[in-house]
Parts: C-alpha cells; structure tokens; sequence
C-alpha cells in the first residue's frame, strides 16, 4: 500500500480537492484500486454546524458522516463511497485523545500535541485497519491536507506527515500544489512564492518529491527547471496544472502532463509506460468531449437563502454533469428567497436569458434548495406556489420537499396556518413535524437523520418510471418529516406519496401528478451522482425542460 499526501502553498482555493480527484482518476484508469480522505485543520469536530454562506456546503457520506465538500469531488471523480474514515478534523482528532485520555487509556502520562496527537492522526492516515470492500485493501490512499502551508493550526498533521516520510521510505509520496502568479506589470510569471512555499515545507522537515504548479499562463522549460532547482526536485516531477474550461478536463490534461506515471515511478512501480489504460479513461474523454460540443444553454434558478458558490456545491455539479449527457450547458442563478413577495414573486422568477416568448420569461427549471432556519421561508413558499400552478419543472429537495408540502396544504386543502414546526411550533396544521427520535436530543452536530435510507418507490409514479427500480438507497441530512397525518388528504388532491422508507414508513417523496415534473425528495440526490453515472432524477429533471 503506497500513500501520498497532497499539500498546499502560497494561497488557498487553488484546488488541492481537484488534484487529489484527479490523482485518483488517474491512478484507477490505469488500473489501481485508490481511497481518498481529508484531513481539515479547523477545531469543529465536522462542518455539520457550520453556515454555507462561509464554508459552503455540508457533504454526507453514505454511512452517515457530516463532511467537507472536498469528499464531493472525492466521489464525482472517482465513483467510490466515502466513509467517516475518508473526513478527519483538527477536533474530532481531538476529541478522541481527550475521550482516550478521560478514560485513563494513557496510564497517567502527560498528553503532549507529540507524540500523542500526531500518533492518533498518523494512525488515521494509514488507514490500514479499512479496506475499501471486504478483503479489498487499495493500492494507493490519497490524504489531502486543508489549507495552506505555514498555517499554525496544519502544524500537526506535517509533522505525522514527517514522522511517516521516514517510516514509510518509498511508500510515502509527497505532492506539493503551489501557485505561480502572473505580474502583468513586469510580463513575468514569478516563482519566489513557490519557492517560499517549498522552504516553509522543507523547514517542517518535508521535502516535497512531485510539485504541481497551479498557473493561468503556461509555464516554459526554464521555469520548471528553475523551480526544480530551487525546490530539490527532479525536472520531470514539476507539472502544471492550468486554467481548463471546465474541472472534469484536469484529468485529461494531467494525464498529458504524466502525473499518474511520475507518482509510479516515485513508488518504485516498474515499466509504467506499459501498463494499459482502462476503458474509464475513455469514457471519461468521451464525457468531456460532449460538455465542449454542447452548446445549448439551459438556465435553472436556484430558489435558496446561500448567495455562494459553494453553498449548493453537489446540486451545481450534478446539473452539470446531467445536463453534459443531455448535451446542453447548464448555468445556474440564485434567487433569494428572502427577496420573494407574492406581489413580486412572478418578477423574481423572471429569467433574463429567455430564449423565446413560449417561455414567458421564465428560466428553465428551478431547484427549491436545501436549508435549515426560517430566513427565506415564506418567499420559498410563494415561489414553490407559484411554480406549481404555472406547471414549471421544478425539483425541491429536502427542505425543498417540505416547502412544496406546506405550500400544498395551505393554497390546496385550505389550511392557511401550515407549517412546519421547526418554524412554527404552535401551529394548528404541523404538516411537517420533528421526527420522534429526534425530540430528545440536545446537541446539533452529527444527531440528524444521516446518510443512507432505503426508499420503496410507488409503482406507476413518475419517480418510479425515472429509477425504472422498486428500492433505491439515498442520503438524508434532515431531522424534520412530512406528517403522515396529512398524506391521504393531498394524494386525493393529486400531491402523491411516491416515494417511503420500508421500516418507518416516513415519506421520502412526493410528486404533483397535473405537472410535467414537480417532485420534492426528502433526500439530497446530489450525493449520489457522479460524472460516470449520473444521477437519473437529474437528467429527467433536464429532460423534462426539452418537451414543456
């Protein structure tokens, strides 16, 4: 088992998540079987609590884990299932030293950073103690490092990172990604803050055995030499990883600069220019080269609250990625609920890319997003209203399904006061309702209903005629349902029930039967699609907009 670590320099956001991916890909379209895991430096024990607006969205693995949205990527790119063994913080290590440490398990002995946290984050990096399947161990673990080199809170995982360059010998690699900016005033690309980036690594005792330079412009000969130099690296380890229209084309363009055979030839993997290349790289070739020959546009609004890009990361990825198979470009445009009246609705609705008057103005299609907190509401509501009687496609998921039930029964069954009493705890008409088991539970982080659930599907439905399946398995990230007091009332006036859990029976979906497409999902489908297999309510979703 080789490991190779994935560090960054001189700035964050340079894409440390995308190379990890790419690694991946790269290393299985030849033939290897690869995880990848996270290690964030920020104290939260997981991003379950934190706001989208400034960490962006919160991923959920399949077994329950409230993650970064780097395991995202992880997934898209490489079609595997992440695990809470793929996503480590700063305090979840943390808080297992201390637990270890209340129960005595130290035998009395001063609790230091070194040896004791670097110990439990070494032993998480290994990873040996999980194989991918039953008796499948990978070939490669891929450990991506957040933030950047020289932050004081990453200081502990480069040091497990150095212990493990000396344990380890050839079987540990290490890729450092940095950038290299573009000075327009002087007409030079400069290399000083690589070089920084390196040193600050070497000072850490870490020396970086492949580099990956992120840069707009592209790089001569001579630069990567002289980063080479600088830096203690062979020439032929110094790559670019460029400006590419889209992210799922890095595979390939990493593929061209050798990445995949450098990290061979680090772990002493002999004739690698020999080994074959699995259909899988074809067919992800032939996926970007529909995204490049595509050229219709298609324009989804996306009624949230999160005004970030990455806030509704997955969603965004998956529309791509389905709309790439339908051959068309799909763009996205928040529109904030809270701005949402009903004497503006049809005007916050209105698209400024309408192609034709048939349109009336509208986008495409609209995803009523995920959420917790009642900011932005009502305006979801009325929007959700305003979707259903003009019979325009729309998917709301999670919060997105609650919002189309409590529309339902206020404008269609008559009760004005519906709600949900995570809004509005005394409301008469409580159409969405805190589950049971959730009741009693105090703290916030990692206590919802979390990750995989089955889901029987209700024959003849339209979401049963998309699966073209009777059971499917989807992740949730909700602690709020749809009361089955109210399911007969609205499946009489055409909201139907197509979607429940076998064992509780809670409702997973529903769809409004007059319209082309009108489904809400309890789960988040964005979780399961990835760029070989696209999730299939996705593609109906952008289907659906070719026959309105």
């Amino acid at each position: 088992m080789k490991f190779i670590f994935v560090t960054g320099g001189v700035a964050s956001s340079l894409g440390k998540g995308v190379i990890a991916s790419t690694l991946g890909r790269l290393l299985q379209n030849r033939g290897f079987h690869i995880t990848i895991q996270k290690f964030d430096p920020y104290i939260n024990v997981d991003p379950g609590t934190l706001n989208p607006n400034e960490h962006g969205e919160c991923y959920v693995t399949i077994d329950g884990y409230e993650c970064d949205l780097d395991l995202g990527h992880y997934e898209r790119f490489t079609d595997i299932q992440t695990t809470r063994w793929n996503s480590f913080t700063t305090g979840r290590i943390y808080q297992d030293v201390i637990n270890k440490e209340r129960r005595g398990e130290y035998g009395g002995k001063t609790v230091q950073v070194v040896p004791h946290i670097t110990d439990a984050i070494k032993e998480r990096m290994l990873r040996d103690q999980q194989p991918i399947s039953e008796g499948l161990y990978p070939d490669f673990v891929i450990t991506e490092i957040g933030g950047t080199v020289g932050d004081i809170e990453g200081l502990p995982f480069l040091e497990a990172i150095r212990q493990l360059k000396w344990e380890l010998g050839d079987d540990a690699i290490v890729v450092h990604l940095a950038y290299v900016p573009y000075i327009a005033a002087a007409g030079e690309l400069k290399t000083k803050p690589t070089q920084h980036s390196v040193k600050t690594l070497q000072s850490y005792g870490i020396q970086p055995d492949c580099i990956v330079l992120r840069s707009e412009r592209p790089l001569s000969e001579g630069l990567r030499r002289k980063v080479a130099g600088f830096c203690n690296v062979r020439p032929e380890y110094v790559l670019h990883s460029p400006d590419v229209p889209t992210i799922y084309a890095l595979p390939l363009k990493m593929h061209e600069e050798g990445l995949a055979e450098v990290i061979l030839n680090l772990s002493g993997i002999e004739n690698t220019a020999k080994l074959p290349v699995t259909d899988s790289h074809a067919a992800w070739h032939r996926f970007v080269d529909l995204w490049m020959t595509s050229t219709e546009e298609l324009h989804i609004g996306f009624i949230g609250k999160y005004n970030l890009q990455d806030a509704y990361k997955s969603i965004t990825e998956s529309l791509l990625i389905a709309g790439t198979y339908c051959q068309k470009k799909v763009k996205t445009h928040f529109i904030n609920a809270e701005d949402i009246t009903e004497d503006n609705v049809a005007a916050m609705l209105k698209s400024p890319c309408a192609k034709n008057a048939d349109t009336e103005g509208h986008y495409d299609g609209y995803i009523i997003c995920p959420g917790f907190g009642d900011r932005g509401i009502e305006g979801k509501i009325i929007a959700a209203r305003y979707c259903r009687e003009n019979n325009l496609v729309t998917l709301g998921i999670c919060l997105g399904m609650q919002i189309m039930a409590v529309e339902f029964a206020r404008n269609a069954l008559g009760y004005k006061d519906a709600n949900s009493t995570e809004f509005d705890k005394h409301t008469d008409h409580p159409v969405i309702d805190m589950m049971e088991e959730q009741k009693h539970i105090a703290n916030l982080g990692g206590t919802m209903r979390l990750g995989g659930y089955e889901c029987k599907l209700k024959k003849g439905s339209l979401t049963h005629n998309i699966y073209n399946k009777d059971m499917i398995v989807e992740r949730h990230r909700h602690r709020y349902e749809l009361n089955s007091h109210y399911i007969d009332e609205m499946e009489k006036a055409g909201m139907v029930c197509s979607g429940r859990n076998p064992q509780s029976n809670l409702a997973e979906i529903i769809e409004y039967t007059p319209n082309l497409f009108y489904i809400g999902t309890q789960f988040h489908p964005e979780y399961s699609s990835t760029v070989l297999n696209p999730h299939p309510l996705f593609v109906r979703f952008l289907e659906s907009l070719a026959t309105k």
